[in-house]
């Protein structure tokens, strides 16, 4: 099975380059299956219901998130019946939505996807590790196909997700920082790793907004207006193949996109 996972989207830009370029993609690559990380989709800063039916019109299967999830408080009261919207797990008990998921691929076959943030230099969460294991004790026999989606800043906490996983996950893909790494590999239980599969949305920009303001925060320590870049979208994505019966990936790869470099 060939699933394609979508990193963070980043508002309008990231929409529209999905939208003219997706379905060419998932053709090339004949993917089963499509998750994306959503959750800067809407402006920039968190998702709305319009904006996730307008990805689930594209193809997207299941959007994930992160600490961002939150930023579009409208989309809190639909957390809990748009099951195809996860958001991290690990946060406290009694909060919408959930971060784990059953669900099948157009053949039918069955696809756990679990959302899980990381500690370090974030939020103080639950601990995400803990939470794995009561995602996967849920999952148990229900899927051979899983996916983790581990939104986290230190590479020194995801590649510690995926050694802690490897072996009971088909993937460990790391989001949130909306820059690409090169360590996409198969590890050696049979999990597929990336510590961030990027971002999908303007490259002429610091990850995903205006470089402008940006610099005069840094320069100035003073707060500004961040607004989400337009120009030179692309699409960083990673592809991998899965065997349905094992659940072990047998290969990843990073899918790049942009104008002058076609995925």
């Amino acid at each position: 099975m060939k699933v394609l996972f979508i990193g963070d989207i980043v508002g309008k830009a990231g929409r529209l380059v999905l939208k003219q370029q997706l379905d060419r993609i998932v053709d090339r690559h004949q993917v089963d299956f499509v998750i994306a990380n959503g959750e800067n989709a809407a402006g920039g800063f968190g998702l709305t219901l319009d904006v996730a039916n307008e990805l689930f019109g594209l193809g997207i299967h299941v959007l994930t998130s992160g600490n961002h999830i939150w930023d579009k408080k409208e989309i809190l009261e639909h957390l809990n019946r748009e099951k195809r919207i996860l958001r991290p797990d690990n946060y406290p008990p009694g909060l919408p939505g959930t971060g784990g998921g059953l669900f099948h691929s157009p053949a039918g076959t069955p696809i756990g996807v679990l959302n899980l943030e990381g500690r370090v230099f974030m939020n103080y969460l639950d601990c995400p590790f803990r939470a794995a294991d009561r995602l996967l004790e849920r999952l148990s026999g229900q899927a051979s196909i899983l996916v983790v989606d581990f939104h986290a800043e230190a590479t020194s906490e995801k590649v510690a997700m995926g050694a802690y996983l490897d072996g009971r996950v088909s993937a460990v893909l790391g989001t949130h920082t909306h820059v690409a790494t090169a360590d996409n590999r198969v590890l050696p239980g049979g999990t597929a790793y990336m510590s961030d599969v990027g971002m999908t949305g303007s490259r002429d920009s610091i990850i995903g907004v205006q470089k402008e303001p940006v610099l005069e925060r840094f320069l100035t320590q003073l707060p500004v207006r961040f607004e989400v870049a337009k120009k030179d979208p692309v699409i960083c994505a990673a592809l991998m193949d899965i065997d349905e019966g094992t659940g072990k990936t047998r290969s990843i790869e990073r899918v790049f996109w942009s104008e002058d470099t076609q995925a």
